[in-house]
């Protein structure tokens, strides 16, 4: 290349400004050799620091020939430019552009982290240019406690972390006093010395006096050139490694983007927090809402099933026809024939009124339901006191009864064991001979407690005054064959009555049916539940697109800085991630406490792993989703745009 780094051939760079062009760049042509010192001189508008840009890969020409190292630069994608960036260039601002939240150290670091290296490596090389540029004891300090000098030196530092080719010097003095002025020129002089290239742009004539070439600008036009005076410089180990880079690995990307999310999080603390309780408030309720779903669910499947799901449930009159007072087509009889059919168990003959029973002076409307014998083992319902009626008694037309756990204690408000006892039912005397178990509230809220059994053939004739029944409970040995069990009860009952005049219900369907309803309501509750992380969502995306706005600067800095779409991408994606994923985890924790309140409270709430992931997942891609539109925003962010944004 004998010599040639940058090669500009007839570039323009034009701007549209309403029905105006603007031509900021007008032919301009120039050739810097290795280990040249620049002064690019002109006055405010002469198309200096476009030239600058353009140089610097941070901005491309609308037209024209620029090759970096004999590499056509004019034309590359943004990701290529900042290959170009990261390796061949380490820019000094006029003002600086530190980034306020990290200290001298990690802004120093931070084109390395772009260009692959290691922390421990990135690490020693920040901390020996800053030993070097005499700011050893200021590693840990951030920009606001550093002087103007300082922080040229700082972001000297950090153009030579990389071991760039090039220095491109945007007016490094022009926010210095004059003795930091002169120690910053003096520094570059130094680095010229050592065999780098310089470009120095300013528009002041004592500062280009320090270049060995002077290149005025004006009009976007080259009207003067000294001359190259290029001395060569040749190729190193970092040159050599530098050919061989491949730029930011994906862990590096991610290591940094970590740290700039948890940076970011920490000096916006009130905003962070706000943003989280969208977040937390959106996990708490799935968690909380999908637990009292599930309490609810488990609660009415345990009060079916503890009528068991082996049984059915005949009852006359054709299924989906309703008829006015009793229907007359179920007798015990067919209670009987029942229970002679492959797999039936138990086929309980029922009959059930409501009454009044009085014991002393005491009267009380209760239900009055005669069954058989078997009744405790059909509905798995025990006596707690005394004993259920036999079949003997059922034969014999005992006069005996067993109370539910409500009659006996509404009608024997005193206490003790009623058992031996008379109650009178329709003015009958009724012996108590035992008092059921307490079974609770029914699915449908009724007390199950509340009521009498009286042996069926007993109530049919001195109770009920009719001979037939109001049900048949079937119980099966095998909860397998229960439907081919009903089917054959179904074919017994229209052969003994010559019509379909009954219905047969199963438990498994019943329970299916309320499985269903309740499945309903959880999915309900979820819903709710979803709008509220949805919400959160957004407040997320407001949140990440207002951090893009304030943060353009430090994009810009990035960039110029060799990083690529995909890291600023990555960035931005992290922070939203990173905040919902936070606020997923104080979700939970604050979802779990809610459910406990609720439990304690008295309300049915059942916790379980899989909402608890599913909300933390949903939280961790709400962030990714919301993110990526505020992460686009700032990948496609112009440099020169950032860089020059307040």
């Amino acid at each position: 290349m004998n010599g040639t780094i940058l090669e500009l051939s007839d570039i323009h760079k034009h701007y549209t400004n309403g029905d105006a062009t603007v031509r900021a760049l007008d032919g301009v042509s120039l050739v810097i050799g290795r280990g040249e010192f620049v002064a690019i001189m002109g006055q405010s508008g002469s198309g200096k620091s476009t030239l600058m840009n353009i140089i610097g890969c941070l901005d491309r020409p609308t037209s024209g020939s620029y090759r970096v190292l004999g590499k056509e630069a004019a034309y590359l994608s943004a990701d290529d430019l900042a290959a170009l960036r990261r390796e061949t260039f380490g820019f000094v601002f006029q003002r600086y552009n530190l980034l306020a939240t990290a200290t001298a150290g990690e802004n120093v670091e931070i084109p390395s982290v772009y260009a692959g290296l290691p922390k421990q490596k990135r690490s020693q090389r920040a901390s020996a240019l800053l030993q070097r540029l005499g700011l050893g004891e200021r590693i840990q300090h951030r920009p606001a406690e550093l002087s103007g000098g300082q922080q040229q030196r700082v972001a000297i530092a950090r153009a030579l972390v990389n071991d760039p080719l090039v220095i491109l010097a945007d007016e490094p003095t022009g926010a210095l006093d004059s003795r930091s002025g002169d120690e910053v020129l003096a520094l570059l002089k130094q680095l010229h010395a050592e065999g780098r290239t310089i470009i120095l742009i300013t528009h002041e004539e004592n500062v280009a006096r320090h270049a060995g070439r002077i290149v005025r600008i004006q009009d976007g036009h080259i009207v003067e050139d000294s001359g190259p005076a290029a001395i060569g410089r040749p190729e190193t180990d970092s040159d050599a490694l530098r050919a061989g880079s491949n730029g930011v690995s994906f862990s590096a990307s991610l290591q940094e983007a970590l740290v700039a999310a948890w940076r970011s999080l920490r000096v916006n603390l009130f905003r962070t927090v706000l943003t989280l309780l969208g977040i937390i408030i959106g996990v708490a309720a799935v968690v909380a809402m999908l637990a009292v779903g599930e309490g609810s669910r488990q609660k009415v499947l345990d009060r079916i099933t503890s009528f068991g799901t082996n049984l059915m449930v005949v009852r006359p009159g054709a299924a989906g026809i309703r008829a006015a007072g009793d229907i007359a087509t179920l007798v015990p009889d067919d209670a009987i024939a029942i229970r002679g059919l492959p797999n039936v168990e138990l086929a309980l003959p029922e009959r059930s009124s409501r009454m009044t029973v009085r014991h002393g002076n005491r009267d009380y409307q209760t239900s009055i339901q005669g069954t058989g014998q078997d009744f405790p083992r059909a509905r798995d319902w025990p006596v707690a006191d005394g004993q259920f009626f036999s079949a003997e008694d059922v034969r014999a037309y005992a006069p005996v009864v067993v109370l539910g756990r409500t009659v006996a204690k509404t009608i024997f408000p005193e206490g003790g064991s009623p058992v031996g006892k008379y109650v009178l039912l329709k003015n009958v005397p009724f012996l108590v001979i035992g008092v059921m178990t307490e079974k609770g509230a029914s699915p449908m809220g009724g007390d199950q407690d509340d009521v009498i059994f009286v042996p069926i053939n007993t109530g049919l004739v001195r109770l009920f005054g009719k001979k037939y029944l109001s049900s048949i409970t079937v119980k099966v040995s095998d909860t397998a064959d229960i439907e081919a069990t009903q089917e054959r009860i179904e074919n017994l009952l229209r052969a003994r009555h010559r019509t379909e005049d009954f219905s047969v219900r199963n438990m498994a369907s019943f329970l299916q049916a309320a499985m269903e309803t309740q499945d309903t309501f959880t999915l309900l509750l979820g819903t709710v539940a979803a709008i509220s992380l949805l919400v959160g969502g957004i407040g997320v995306m407001n949140i990440m697109l207002v951090s893009v706005v304030e943060r353009t600067r430090e994009i810009g800095i990035r960039m110029a800085t060799g990083a690529r779409m995909r890291d600023i991408l990555l960035q931005f994606n992290i922070e939203a991630a990173v905040v919902c994923a936070a606020g997923g985890l104080v979700g939970i924790a604050v979802g779990v406490a809610a459910g406990m309140v609720l439990r304690y409270s008295g309300m049915s709430v059942v916790f379980s792993v899989a909402p608890a992931v599913l909300a933390f997942a949903c939280a961790s891609a709400t962030g990714l989703i919301f993110g990526y539109l505020p992460a686009r925003k700032a990948a496609r962010l112009d440099p020169v745009i950032a860089l020059a944004s307040e």
